[in-house]
């Protein structure tokens, strides 16, 4: 064993390898990628890592490598799990003949998502035992104990870590190499009355695995990282906490005077619920207050509990109104809630004496100086001017763009949903030009179905693939039109060209968003062309590309008109005393500032 100061993520990978994971498959998504990229950079040889083109392909390719007797982890956010649930739903009613670790990164808050919901939720919906770690040093842990427990029962095991546990460090005891487990995956043996998932098989699978998450509920009781910690002595009062709501309500505990310490109750298994454990804790107690992100979850098992067994203790919540129902919880918030349930003393805030530091200034995201898509829509905004249009936004950087001034973005929905509300807004509204955008990884992750039905039903609707040659949001991870592997391999790159054509779409063309008057011309020319046609504005990632010669303001020609600032909303250019200026550390020489200049008063800057 040694000590390492380590993500929350890099802990579960490095949990992953101890364990022996042959196989690792999964969609990028903050909060989890670096699951799957520390996977990637420490891996022995023997395991295979892949970024699949979505979360649907990574679970079958896991099921399969499971099926084969591996053991396999997939990951992906909270929203992939929507998009991997259908295999998964039947995959619980195969199960596995190796060990699968679900990796699934909830986002409370949300901090960088569409959605707050909660994997605890979908386990019970799906039957799927779930662990949800508190700690970094948890994760790394509970990711060792779902491959074991999978491996036992041959079923798909849920792990749920949220942000802060996901981008928390913190300093942990990690296995040595010679400590890892080696798994020899036996191979697929045919069984079609395992592997082929008739209704007669899901019947009788189903009772079976009922069975198995009754025994859970007892067998989680025993489990370390379910625990009761005594209380006061006197005190009928008891909380109960999972994830990380459980090291907050630990830090606020140490805060309160220690005659007023409520029983505590750590859930890190919440289905199935150990109902035995929460008996034993329940006995004595009058009230009870519930910690938790997101459903009540664990509010709903104990009011279950206390039914159940015939208990008279009185619940508090999510449910009670005495708990948030949306959004993080926060160490004060805990604080302060755990200060009213026990008639403590302690001050609101601790720091209530101090001096508070000033408040963190509003900087809502925008799209980086130089970023490709300003100039896309921006090209689409000037050729559209004066005409009826909607334009469908997704999931990326370039949702960005609904920001003022390019308010180019009516709608998002979900990855690759744009092209489905282009498609139906323009059956409806057949005078309105309908454009949808979807990135390159995108494109490749969810969007090509959307194609397929849009010429397949006649729609009349422009796609505009946003390519810059990597998954920007994310963490620039390498799709199937960058010519790279995660594991490095050069391969062939798939030609989002040819597979439109392929489609069946006739009218396809390229264009560098940043060759500003050209890149009007193409749209005005391709959005006049009858049913489903494509521009593809390929041009890097500025993250990914050095930056050009930068530009600056020839104060001499400038008549302060903005229009630079007005129109294109760069976070380079700024007014100092009514001048136009560009921050020449934020400059990356796009040059579409300067191309849209009336008195071409911007050029190259020669300092």
């Amino acid at each position: 064993m040694h000590k390492e100061f380590i993500m929350g993520n890099a802990a579960i990978a490095m949990g992953a390898l101890a364990s022996g994971v042959n196989l690792v498959a999964g969609y990028p998504g903050t909060p989890s990628s670096e699951v799957l990229e520390t996977v990637a950079k420490k891996r022995k040889a023997g395991t295979y890592v892949e970024w699949s083109v979505n979360e649907k392909s990574a679970m079958e390719v896991a099921a399969g490598a499971a099926y084969a007797g591996a053991r396999v982890m997939v990951t992906m956010k909270q929203v992939g799990l929507n998009v991997a649930s259908d295999p998964l739903m039947s995959l619980e009613y195969i199960g596995v003949k190796g060990a699968m670790v679900v990796l699934v990164a909830d986002d409370p808050g949300p901090i960088s998502s569409q959605t707050e919901q909660d994997t605890r939720t979908f386990a019970m919906y799906s039957k799927l035992p779930c662990f949800d770690p508190s700690s970094v040093a948890e994760a790394y842990q509970m990711v060792q104990d779902a491959f074991a427990l999978s491996e036992k029962y041959g079923t798909p095991v849920f792990l749920r870590p949220t942000t802060r546990v996901c981008h928390a460090y913190a300093s942990i005891d990690l296995k040595d190499e010679a400590e890892y487990q080696v798994h020899q995956p036996e191979g697929f043996v045919k069984d079609s009355k395992r592997w082929v998932i008739f209704p007669r098989l899901a019947f009788a699978n189903h009772a079976k695995i009922e069975a198995r998450n009754d025994g859970l509920k007892t067998e989680f009781a025993d489990y370390a990282g379910n625990r009761i910690t005594e209380g006061a002595p006197g005190v009928r009062k008891g909380v109960v906490a999972g994830g990380i709501s459980y090291a907050y309500v630990q830090d606020a505990l140490a805060k309160l005077p220690a005659e007023v310490r409520p029983r505590l109750l750590k859930i890190g298994t919440p289905f199935p619920f150990p109902e035995p454990l929460a008996c034993e804790f329940l006995k004595g107690l009058d009230e009870v207050l519930v910690f938790e992100e997101l459903d009540p979850v664990l509010e709903r098992a104990l009011l279950f509990t206390i039914g159940h067994n015939s208990l008279n203790t009185k619940i508090l919540g999510k449910l009670s109104g005495s708990q948030p129902r949306s959004g993080e919880n926060t160490i004060d918030g805990v604080l302060n809630s755990l200060r009213e349930f026990t008639g403590s003393s302690v001050p609101m805030q601790e720091c209530a004496s101090k001096e508070l530091p000033p408040q963190l200034p509003v900087r809502p995201p925008v799209l980086c100086a130089g970023c490709p898509h300003r100039a896309s829509f921006y090209a689409v905004k000037r050729a559209m001017a004066g005409k009826k249009t909607i334009f469908c936004g997704d999931i990326g950087c370039y949702t960005l763009g609904n920001a003022q001034p390019l308010d180019m973005c009516d709608t998002c929905l979900c990855m690759g949903a744009g092209l489905g509300i282009a498609q139906g807004v323009g059956h409806i509204e057949p005078d309105t030009e309908c454009f949808a955008f979807v990135g390159d990884s995108t494109f490749f992750a969810s969007a090509i179905t959307g194609v397929v039905n849009a010429v397949y039903n006649q729609a009349r609707m422009t796609l505009v693939v946003l390519d810059n040659s990597t998954t920007a949001m994310t963490g620039h991870q390498p799709h199937p039109g960058t010519g790279k592997t995660l594991m490095g391999e050069v391969v062939a790159k798939i030609s989002i060209e040819q597979v439109l054509k392929g489609i069946g779409v006739t009218v396809v063309e390229t264009v560098d968003p940043l060759e500003h008057a050209k890149a009007v011309a193409t749209v005005k020319r391709v959005a006049a062309e009858p049913g489903v046609k494509a521009i593809i504005f390929k041009s890097p990632c500025i993250a990914i590309v050095p930056p050009h010669e930068k530009h600056a303001v020839d104060d001499a020609k400038c008549v302060k008109c903005k229009r630079c600032i007005k129109e294109l909303g760069c976070p380079a250019l700024y007014l100092e005393g009514g001048a136009v200026r560009i921050d020449q550390a934020l400059c990356t020489g796009c040059t579409l500032c300067a191309q849209i200049c009336p008195t071409h008063a911007i050029g190259a800057c020669h300092e």
